[in-house]
């Protein structure tokens, strides 16, 4: 597929219009895919049906007669994300039949679609087999492992990353606009890309200031991380000791990988799954008590925790428990041993993502959006170089090269229709064999690699831009 244009994929058939489906719908018909939706639940057809510019047939999966109705022959990728992994499955293998060239499934199983299983992806005919709790625990284990915990996002093969930061009152970048502080700070590029504020993702421009207890996103070269860690106050120490709040999929996953190199505490409400997790998680200190409270928490150790995860399967719960876990640990005898302490959300609403973030946890993960996300990034595969999501916002960076003729080849970046600011922002190009920071004059030539940021439902207007 060239990279300089539209995906061949562009009817798409998504089985179960339910948390990762209906986020893909959403995001997918933006994007311009002729979507079909197919769901057995009448009111989820209705919800759907007022907010969604798709086809929507209401049936049963494993009905053949309702493949027909959806014109099944003519789709060209299936995406089964059901409840049901037998459904979605079985839903590749019908797909198949109906010579649809691109498959894939949610299945929340470990026991299918690996190499060494009875039955891999290639025996089920997928294309992409999709685990969200793994996904969810393989994103915290990373995060937790890279950067003592600190939330960096890799981009163009870890050239370029993307830190996410609070800004303390006491901050030296606190309450400037974003102008002043690049012409303050010139011994090395680096630039603001992304605001979480209040329930707001906001893609900043240079009157836009930074004000205290933002959620910052920064980006810079990797070899001018630790110099961008150091203006910004963040320390890199190594986490020894992390509290998990949950014993469910995630929750035990992420013991499960922490385990053998990391202190890990869990604390499960439910004392005949907690008695379970102590036999099957020997490298863990499994306690049984509600995580909700706080003297549970103080009697679990908290004070001694380098890293709080929520990981139930309640929104409130997980977001509460770390405003809580935050307010505990920054207090007086949170601070004893002057460690800079880290909470981690699992937050399975979108709505809460950017609240979560800016209550108090550091990080906010959403299992439907790491699924939604990877899903994503093998259709647009060829078209874009790479997708990367910001954690706790609704944007994305973007790696993608300008093709010759584009919009974005014509005029410097200063002399781009008004209608993009605040929507998307170039953050770098690749020039003379190096990234470098985008500013205000730079004129983008054709086939140069750049690097963008932007709000999600604007990754359209990015394509615009940047394609033919």
């Amino acid at each position: 597929m060239s990279r300089n244009k539209p995906p061949n994929s562009t009817n798409i058939l998504i089985l179960g219009l339910g948390g990762v489906g209906y986020y893909l719908a959403k995001r997918l018909v933006h994007e311009g895919y002729a979507i079909t939706g197919f769901e057995s639940d009448a009111e989820m057809i209705r919800h759907c049906d007022g907010s969604l510019d798709a086809r929507l047939i209401q049936g049963n999966a494993m009905s053949i007669e309702c493949w027909r109705e959806a014109d099944a022959g003519k789709m060209d990728c299936l995406i089964a994300v059901t409840d049901n992994d037998a459904v979605n499955m079985m839903a590749c293998l019908i797909a198949d039949r109906f010579g649809i060239p691109l498959k894939i499934a949610r299945v929340r199983s470990l026991d299918f679609g690996g190499q060494e299983s009875i039955l891999n992806a290639k025996d089920l005919k997928i294309d992409l087999l999709i685990h969200p709790e793994e996904l969810a625990a393989q994103e915290i284990f990373r995060l937790i492992k890279l950067r003592s915990g600190n939330d960096i996002t890799d981009v163009a093969e870890g050239q370029i990353q993307v830190m996410a930061t609070r800004i303390p009152e006491q901050s030296p970048l606190a309450k400037r606009k974003l102008k002043d502080i690049a012409n303050a700070y010139r011994d090395f590029p680096f630039r603001v890309v992304a605001i979480a504020r209040g329930i707001s993702t906001l893609i900043p421009g240079g009157e836009d200031e930074l004000m205290p207890q933002d959620h910052a996103f920064f980006m810079t070269s990797s070899e001018n991380l630790p110099q961008l860690m150091g203006l910004i106050g963040v320390k890199q120490q190594k986490r020894l000791r992390v509290m998990i709040l949950g014993g469910g999929l995630v929750g035990r996953r992420v013991a499960e990988l922490l385990g053998k190199s990391v202190e890990v505490r869990l604390v499960e409400k439910d004392e005949p799954c907690a008695k379970e997790l102590s036999y099957v998680l020997p490298n863990t200190e499994v306690l049984h008590g509600d995580g909700s409270d706080s003297n549970t928490l103080v009697a679990a150790g908290l004070f001694e925790m380098d890293t709080f995860i929520t990981a139930t399967g309640d929104n409130e719960t997980n977001i509460m428990s770390c405003v809580m876990a935050k307010h505990l640990m920054n207090s007086q005898n949170g601070l004893a041993h002057g460690k800079q302490r880290k909470c981690i959300a699992l937050v399975n609403k979108e709505d809460y993502l950017v609240l979560a973030a800016t209550m108090g946890s550091d990080i906010a993960l959403n299992k439907k959006m790491l699924a939604g996300n990877e899903i994503l990034k093998f259709i647009r595969r060829g078209e874009l170089l790479s997708v990367a999501a910001l954690h706790g916002l609704d944007a994305e960076v973007v790696e993608i090269v300008a093709a010759p003729n584009s919009p974005i080849t014509r005029k410097p970046l200063s002399k781009l229709d008004s209608t993009y600011y605040g929507k998307i922002l170039i953050g770098s190009i690749y020039r003379d064999g190096a990234w470098q920071v985008a500013v205000g004059d730079t004129h983008i030539q054709p086939d140069e690699r750049v690097i963008v940021v932007c709000l999600s439902q604007h990754l359209r207007d990015v394509q615009s831009l940047f394609l033919n």
